[in-house]
C-alpha cells in the first residue's frame, strides 16, 4: 500500500475509533454509575479502568466485522463492550506487583498504584463478570441461542485456552527459552484469542455456521499476529510517552518475542506479510469491508 492509501486507512480507523470509543465510555458511564454506599470506591477503580483510554481495538473490530452482516449498532456496541470488559480485566490484572508490575497505563496511574491491590483485584474481578452480564442481557441480542453462543465463545477465548492461558505462559516465559512457535502459540492465546472473538461475534449474531467462518478466522489469526509483532516492535523501537506504558519490559525480563527471536528487520516484513494476508481472506467482501482492511494496515503502521 502506497503513502496515501496508507494514510486515508489510518484516517478511517481513527475517526471510526474515535467514534466507538466515545459510544464505549458512554454505556461504561451507564453500566458503572457509581452508588451511594461502601462499593464506591470499587466502582471508581472500574471506572479508572475501563473509562477514557486505550485503542478500542476490540469493539471497533466488533463494529466492523457487523457491518458484513447487518447486525444491530447496539448489539454491536454492546459485545464490544463486554469484550472490552475482558481486555481491561486483563490489564487491571497484569498490571498488579505478582505479574508485571507496572506502574503506568493508559498514561494514568495503574489501578493498584491509584487505589490499592485489593481493589484492583476486586475491579478486575468485577469487569470479568460484567462482561458476561452484558452478553447474558436480552438487550444484546434477542435469541437466548445466541446469547448462549456469545458467553461460550467468550469463556474460551479469555480462559486456559485463551487469554489467561496465554499469561501463563507470558509468565513462564521469564524462566524459559521459547522457540518461534511457541512464541507464536504463546501469543495466538494472550493477544490473538480475544482477536479473534472480536471477529467471530458478530459471524455468531448473523447465525453463520461455524464452517462457513473460514475466512474470518483467517483475517483474526493473522491481524492478531501482526498485532503482537507490531507491539514487539514499539516495546524495542516505541516512545514510552506516546505508548502511555513502560516499554522495553520483554528484554529486561529475559523474554523472548518476534523481535529478539526474527530481528527487527524479518520481524517488521513478517507483519506487512501477515497484513496483505489478512486482507486477502477477506476477497469477495466489497465495501462493506473497507474499515476491516483499514484495520489490518492500521495495526503495523501504529505508534502506540
Amino acid at each position: 500500500m502506497g503513502k496515501s492509501g496508507v494514510a486515508s486507512a489510518a484516517s478511517l480507523v481513527a475517526n471510526r475509533a474515535a467514534a466507538v470509543a466515545v459510544e464505549v465510555d458512554r454505556l461504561f458511564d451507564a453500566l458503572l454509575a457509581i452508588p451511594d454506599d461502601p462499593r464506591r470506591r470499587l466502582y471508581e477503580a472500574m471506572r479508572h479502568a475501563a473509562m477514557d483510554g486505550g485503542k478500542r481495538l476490540r469493539p471497533l473490530l466488533v463494529q466492523a466485522t457487523s457491518e458484513l452482516f447487518n447486525i444491530s449498532h447496539v448489539s454491536a456496541l454492546r459485545v464490544g463492550v463486554a469484550v472490552e470488559c475482558i481486555h481491561v480485566y486483563s490489564l487491571v490484572h497484569d498490571d498488579l506487583p505478582a505479574m508485571d508490575d507496572d506502574d503506568l497505563r493508559r498514561g494514568k496511574p495503574t489501578v493498584h498504584k491509584a487505589f490499592d491491590e485489593a481493589t484492583a483485584i476486586l475491579a478486575g474481578d468485577c469487569l470479568h463478570d460484567l462482561a458476561f452480564e452484558v452478553l447474558a442481557d436480552e438487550e444484546t441480542h434477542p435469541d437466548p441461542f445466541v446469547r448462549v453462543e456469545l458467553v461460550k465463545a467468550l469463556a474460551i477465548a479469555s480462559g486456559t485456552n485463551g487469554m489467561a492461558g496465554g499469561q501463563m505462559m507470558d509468565l513462564e516465559a521469564e524462566a524459559a527459552s521459547f522457540d518461534l512457535q511457541t512464541v507464536t502459540r504463546l501469543q495466538q492465546l494472550k493477544t490473538g484469542a480475544l482477536i479473534g472473538f472480536s471477529v467471530d461475534a458478530a459471524a455468531i449474531m448473523a447465525r453463520i455456521p461455524a464452517d462457513a467462518r473460514t475466512r474470518l478466522h483467517g483475517y483474526a489469526r493473522d491481524i492478531g499476529l501482526a498485532f503482537q509483532i507490531a507491539d514487539d516492535l514499539l516495546d524495542v523501537e516505541g516512545d514510552a510517552q506516546v505508548a502511555g506504558k513502560a516499554l522495553g519490559k520483554d528484554a529486561a525480563a529475559g523474554k523472548e518475542t518476534f523481535v529478539s527471536l526474527l530481528g527487527v528487520d524479518r520481524a517488521r516484513e513478517q507483519a506487512r506479510l501477515l497484513v496483505e494476508q489478512a486482507k486477502a481472506h477477506l476477497h469477495g467482501y466489497g465495501p462493506e469491508a473497507d474499515l476491516l482492511r483499514a484495520i489490518a494496515d492500521y495495526i503495523v503502521e501504529r505508534d502506540r
